[in-house]
């Protein structure tokens, strides 16, 4: 009578199925991965955390096809946290497992060698531009504790980042700039 029959399941088309949030990682598998790497801090719990968000994403609650991008990165976020519990009392440096992949550009190098507390505040809200606020809620931590493990990292990336410039440039190997990790990640 007022077509209420095609209208009671607009769920279809409006919500991400499992079929599209496969879609969204087979699109973005490289970025969403790097994402993974750059989080966790080694490739066998970036492959975990992979698979885990792609999951999460297909279980989780309706999600809008429009969001359905942005939900498998809080997925594999989420994911990330839970498998590392970043602590801000965490100072160890690196807690990568094996020596760092000589095919990985000194950017990458230099994030996989931080503590994992001051790789997530770095990744969190440099890379994936999450404001402070949100990384302390999602790190369960003070806002503070985040901003000071971020210019923590930025420090130790940019020292790394010279003595490795300054090395390619007395051996003559190419190195890929500061600017160029956000363009691999944009472009991978």
């Amino acid at each position: 009578m007022f077509g209420i029959g095609k209208t009671l399941n607009p769920r279809s088309s409006l919500y991400a199925t499992s079929t599209d949030f496969c879609q969204v990682f087979q699109k973005h598998m490289n970025r969403l991965y790097l994402l993974s790497l750059l989080l966790t801090g080694n490739q066998s719990a970036a492959e975990k955390c992979f698979v885990q968000g792609l999951s999460d994403s297909q279980e989780s609650n309706p999600v809008f096809k429009e969001w359905a991008e942005a939900w498998a990165k809080r997925m594999i976020v989420q994911s990330a946290i839970e498998m590392i519990n970043p602590r801000p009392t965490d100072f160890i440096s690196s807690d990568n497992v094996g020596e760092p992949d000589a095919a990985q550009p000194a950017q990458i190098a230099a994030i996989l060698e931080l503590s994992a507390f001051d790789r997530f505040a770095y990744v969190l809200s440099v890379l994936e531009g999450y404001p402070l606020q949100e990384c302390a809620l999602l790190l369960s931590c003070r806002r503070d504790e985040v901003n000071a493990a971020r210019m923590r990292a930025l420090q130790e990336i940019v020292k790394s980042v010279e003595c490795d410039t300054t090395t390619s440039i007395h051996s003559r190997t190419p190195r890929v700039g500061l600017d160029g990790l956000s363009q691999l990640a944009a472009t991978a």
